[in-house]
């Protein structure tokens, strides 16, 4: 069972969304917030799975409410998955950098929703390549300074490689392929990095890929 937590101040979006997820017989909604700070202390409560999370609200907005959960070692499993009404717009990013999973539009038709929070649930990537070359072209056009050249260090080539592919929108099998070699063996590159960089997902990984320097950007 998917356990899913609603945090939107807009009680018919979370209404909507529930109606849809509660009809599956995989995902359960375990809670509503009408905020961030609610939505924090409803996460610590419940240990969801997944939390969708909107950007912008009152008290605490979807981004703090977002860097807080990956900061707290007690929600080290828990995804956060950013809903907004305008697509690429400026907090995206942000929200990527501060730990959340992915991103969905709210106008996102059910079928998407409910594709996307199992595979948000399994850990995946959520961000399609489409979106993840977008997110990148639109918002990186330098890579920032941080403290990852030590342990960037400490991966292997292949595991560099795999990076550098996840970076670029590639999926597992894209990357196997890329590679030459398995899905499953591509997989364990990716999380081993993962470990060695400290990123709790793969949204992460792509953003401190391009934060190092590991991976140029390109102007779109």
């Amino acid at each position: 069972m998917i356990r899913v937590l609603l945090v939107d101040d807009q009680p018919l979006i979370r209404s909507g969304f529930r109606a849809l997820l509660d009809l599956e017989a995989d995902i359960e909604v375990v809670a509503e917030a009408a905020d961030g700070s609610e939505g924090l202390a409803l996460a610590r409560e419940h240990l969801p799975d997944i939390v969708l999370i909107d950007i912008q609200m009152p008290v605490v907005d979807g981004i703090e409410a977002t860097r807080r959960i990956a900061a707290d070692p007690a929600l080290v499993g828990v995804h956060v998955v950013i809903l907004t009404n305008y697509g690429l717009d400026e907090y995206v990013f942000n929200a990527l950098r501060a730990g959340a999973a992915g991103f969905l539009v709210k106008d996102i038709v059910p079928e998407d929703l409910l594709h996307a929070v199992r595979v948000a649930a399994r850990g995946d990537a959520l961000l399609a390549p489409s979106i993840t070359r977008k997110l990148i072209n639109r918002y990186v056009t330098q890579p920032f300074p941080t403290d990852t050249g030590t342990e960037l260090k400490e991966l292997t080539s292949r595991e560099r490689e795999a990076v550098t592919l996840v970076a670029q929108g590639l999926s597992n099998d894209q990357i196997a392929d890329r590679m030459v070699i398995s899905p499953m063996t591509a997989k364990t590159h990716i999380n081993r990095a993962m470990a060695k960089l400290r990123a709790r997902d793969r949204a992460q990984l792509v953003v401190l890929a391009y934060e190092s320097g590991l991976v140029a950007p390109r102007n779109s």
